[in-house]
């Protein structure tokens, strides 16, 4: 340990020695010239004699120096001369190094935060959620809830929660904020203490509306309340019902979910109050998100899961109406069970192998420039060589060098990782959703980034070793550069291949998942999401009754607005909500639940949903203002569901079903399918009710103008605020809503192009969304036919209404064709014809048919494509035209279209189907 005090007088003692040395071979010199030498043969002697001055010169200073350390710092003030006169290499070597090791540190940072990072909660590997092992479901209804929690013998103890949106006033005005309905017991099973004041507890529950307390968030209570301790005790409305602040939860506890933290606790008793439904004793509403507990000690997950079905077993002998035989499985809650981990695992996975063949093909490149900068600098080594330098001191030099590009690559990298991942743990993609992602990176994912930035130094470091081996120092100062010709097939030919395969295959997987994405936003809807906007009315409180003058003043006030087109109410969103029914055939007498038809999504509707949403009625009717809760109960389907039910949609007209209450449904029209719950899912039956019929709370208004959103936003707002100026108004475009369920698909085309991006090109993903979805193209493909439809249906009686959304050729349109007398109206498809405006005084305004409109078999309008044309060629293949009839029952031949028969056809068809405005 002699080097440590001599390391601080080294300068000193190496100058020592070199003076040292030069004596004795002076002295040597002067010895050979006594003996009769001349002067450069004697200096020649005593240098052969002596041996190389400098190696042992530097070996000698190795007595002072530590073996390693010191060597280290010597090869590393040696490569960063080197690197300063070619920082042309540097920089392109760091930079690539960089973006390789930080997207691998991004991936690995998503995958620590959402897959492998547990729960902040006590015991959290002890906590499992229980869901349905088919389709992984983690729902459950109230009822059933509270059978598992009472008869089970695995759990500790069984909570559950169902995720809210209210309208919170606190004493200013009021705002709209995302919470959990949780049960009493949701704090005690989890093991969670109060930050400030106490939780609600399983005692405080009385029945229905028994509890109404509130509990904060930490985040929220800091936010929103400034840290006011004195906010315990305070009474606040939601959705103008009085609640309590009892307490504030600690910092670390961010819910049971890793993406979602609720900015309030409410008791799930009080669900009416909160949601404006009360289900909690029906059994067949599984208005519960997940139930989740932990575990008793020595209890296995298959015993659970045995425990689960035996409990099943007795539910479904006890409540045939309402269960059916389920097997049960375990998940884990953080990612609700198996439905969502499944997918978010297998697509965490996929950019973990894209940023490894990311890393690969980095290195790969690194050590195709290695090995040329090697043999470029072949008579340097070649030198050093022959000086005496050894060969694994010129490996170590090259080693220092990689690992030297590597670490300053991969702190660069780490550094922008760092920032992207505390930038998405802060992202709030969905408005006011408060949305969490905890990817903030940790020890273990700086361990990890460094172990890979160590073992990627390694890898191209080592791409020249067998080039260093081989060196000549002979050949190579005797050829000069001739020694720099390489072999005909060499490593870096195999490195190019490498590379340039990886990098095919990171670009092709980025131009298929935009292939996709591309597909996912060209097919069909439903509906149509462009010119239309949304009312959030969730936390209005609206009641159940459509005819409460409430919601007609609203109604009423907003159609009343310049550009509105139309407006419509629901209780849920097409593609967005998939609230599911028990449906029967008409002929099935035992309405329990191994006797379903078909569970298709239930949607409660206004009049004018389908023309306001952009739905195409392909067959029967639309609901009218007869359709009432004191006239039999009409429904319109969607076409799978009266192939499912039906055997197809010819027969499913005039049809009936039965409802789980055994309320006979009678189909009375056939609209498109859709997509109601992912873009990516199959057809699903759906149907929709009248709200007049079917009484609920109205979630949404849905408003369709081609006014500007921003100034239409604000007109409804304040049109809203006249009829109750306590509205928590929350608008948004239609479009805007579909954030969530693109959001998949978005995210998993931005990866991909990034990573593919990085190696092969640069992905406009915003010019291709916009392009795609809501641009003229979307127009074409999702509303081609139906301006057509949407104006005529608005029209009047004994006359025809074509036209188109956008202008041009419009084969396929459709016209809606009304009657003043008892016959309905009805939905007809003028195949073969292109879109043309009608004028109101004739049916065919000079183009088609000049017969009176009380005479008339069939009305068309003249082909804008010329003959032979592709226009004409589509319209040909659509078919024959339709014959159909219009003017009142009792036709008039000579009754034209301004004539007072048909004026009064249409006063009546307007005083029938309500006054909409003519587009």
């Amino acid at each position: 340990m002699n080097w440590i005090p001599d390391s601080f007088r080294r300068r000193k003692l190496f100058d020592e020695l070199s003076e040292e040395m030069r004596l004795h071979l002076e002295e040597r010199v002067e010895h050979l010239i006594g003996q009769g030498l001349s002067p450069i043969e004697a200096q020649r002697q005593a240098r052969i004699a002596f041996g190389n001055l400098a190696m042992l010169e530097e070996r000698s200073r190795e007595i002072w120096l530590c073996p390693t350390l010191e060597s280290m710092w010597a090869d590393i003030r040696l490569v960063a001369r080197q690197l300063r006169k070619s920082p042309g290499f540097a920089v392109t070597a760091v930079l690539t190094l960089a973006m390789a090791i930080g997207a691998n540190a991004v991936v690995l940072g998503v995958m620590n935060g959402l897959i492998l990072r547990s729960l902040n909660v006590p015991e959290s590997q002890n906590l499992y959620s229980i869901e349905r092992a088919g389709d992984s479901d983690t729902s459950e209804s109230y009822p059933d809830y509270l059978d598992m929690r009472e008869r089970n013998r695995s759990f500790v103890d069984l909570a559950a929660y169902a995720i809210s949106q209210v309208g919170l006033d606190a004493g200013h005005s009021p705002v709209t904020t995302w919470g959990l309905e949780a049960t009493g017991n949701y704090f005690d099973s989890l093991g969670i203490r109060p930050y400030l004041g106490r939780f609600f507890h399983a005692s405080d529950e009385h029945g229905p509306n028994s509890a109404p307390f509130m509990v904060l968030s930490y985040a929220y209570w800091h936010s929103q309340f400034q840290d006011d301790r004195g906010v315990i005790g305070r009474i606040v409305l939601v959705n103008k019902h009085p609640f309590t602040i009892i307490g504030v939860v600690p910092p670390t506890f961010r819910g049971t979910l890793v993406f979602y933290s609720p900015n309030f606790f409410v008791p799930e008793v009080n669900k009416q109050q909160v949601e404006g439904v009360n289900d909690l004793s029906d059994r067949g509403s599984r208005g519960l998100l997940q139930v989740l507990g932990h575990l008793k000690p020595g209890v296995t997950r298959a015993q659970a899961v045995a425990d689960l079905s035996s409990i099943e077993t007795w539910l479904v002998r006890t409540y045939p109406r309402s269960e059916r035989p389920v097997s049960f499985a375990l998940g884990r809650p953080s990612l609700i069970g198996t439905e969502i981990s499944r997918p978010v695992t297998a697509f965490v996975a996929g950019l973990m192998l894209l940023a490894t063949l990311i890393l690969l093909a980095a290195c790969a490149n690194l050590g195709g420039l290695f090995a040329a900068r090697v043999a470029d600098r072949s008579r340097e080594l070649a030198l050093r060589l022959a000086l005496g330098s050894n060969r694994t001191r010129i490996l170590r030099s090259l080693f220092t060098e990689a690992l030297l590009i590597s670490l300053l690559g991969g702190a660069a990298g780490v550094a922008g990782s760092v920032a992207l991942l505390r930038w998405l743990s802060d992202w709030q993609p969905f408005g006011n959703f408060p949305m969490h992602t905890p990817v903030t990176p940790d020890a273990s994912v700086y361990s990890v980034a460094l172990l890979v930035t160590l073992l990627s130094g390694c890898l191209f470091g080592a791409v020249p070793i067998a080039q260093v081996l081989r060196t000549s120092p002979y050949e190579v100062v005797k050829a000069g550069l001739a020694a720099r010709t390489l072999k005909p097939f060499s490593a870096r030919d195999v490195l190019l291949v490498v590379q340039i395969s990886l990098c095919a295959v990171l670009v092709t997987s980025s131009l298929v998942a935009v292939r996709g994405l591309i597909r996912s936003l060209h097919g069909p809807f439903g509906f149509d999401p462009n010119r239309s906007m949304l009312v959030d009315l969730r936390m209005v409180g609206l009641g159940g009754d459509l005819e409460s003058p409430r919601q007609r003043r609203m109604l009423d006030a907003v159609e009343a607005i310049p550009g509105v087109d139309s407006a419509a109410l629901t209780d849920a969103l097409l593609l967005s909500d998939n609230n599911a029914t028990n449906v029967f055939t008409d002929t099935t007498t035992d309405l329990s639940a191994a006797h379903v038809a078909a569970a298709p999504y239930t949607f409660r509707v206004s009049l004018a949903y389908l023309w306001t949403e952009g739905t195409v009625l392909v067959a029967g009717r639309n609901f009218m203002e007869s359709d009432d809760k004191n006239s039999p109960r009409v429904a319109i389907v969607n076409r799978e569901f009266a192939r499912k039910l039906f055997g197809s949609e010819i027969a499913a007209i005039g049809r009936h079903f039965k409802m789980p209450d055994g309320t006979r449904v009678e189909v009375v029209g056939i609209a498109e399918d859709g997509k109601y719950s992912s873009l990516t899912e199959d057809p699903h039956p759906a149907m929709f009710l009248p709200l007049t019929q079917w009484p609920a709370g109205p979630q949404w208004m849905v408003i369709r103008s081609g006014r500007d959103p921003q100034q239409l936003g604000e007109e409804i707002r304040r049109a809203l605020h006249q009829v109750d100026t306590g509205i928590p108004v929350e608008i948004e475009k239609r479009s805007d809503e579909l954030v969530t369920v693109l959001f998949g698909p978005e995210m998993a085309t931005i990866a991909l192009g990034v990573l593919g991006g990085h190696r092969g090109g640069t992905i406009h993903y915003r010019n291709l969304r916009h392009g795609c979805l809501f641009g003229e193209q979307a127009a074409q493909r999702v509303g081609d036919s139906r301006g057509a439809g949407r104006a005529a249906q608005r029209g009047a009686a004994s006359s025809i209404w074509t036209g188109s959304q956008t202008s041009g050729d419009r084969i396929g349109c459709w016209a809606w064709i009304g009657n003043s007398g008892n016959t309905r109206p009805s939905f007809h498809r003028l195949s073969g014809y292109a879109a043309r405006p009608v004028s109101p005084g004739r049916c065919g305004g000079g183009n088609g048919c000049a017969r009176p409109c009380g005479d008339v078999d069939s009305c068309t309008t003249r082909s804008v494509g010329r003959p032979g044309s592709p226009a004409a060629r589509r319209m040909n293949a659509e078919g024959p035209l339709r014959q159909v009839r219009l003017g009142p029952d009792k036709p008039a031949p000579n009754a034209p279209c301004g004539s007072q028969m048909a004026i009064a056809g249409q006063k009546q068809l307007r005083e029938d189907h309500g006054s909409l405005p003519r587009p």
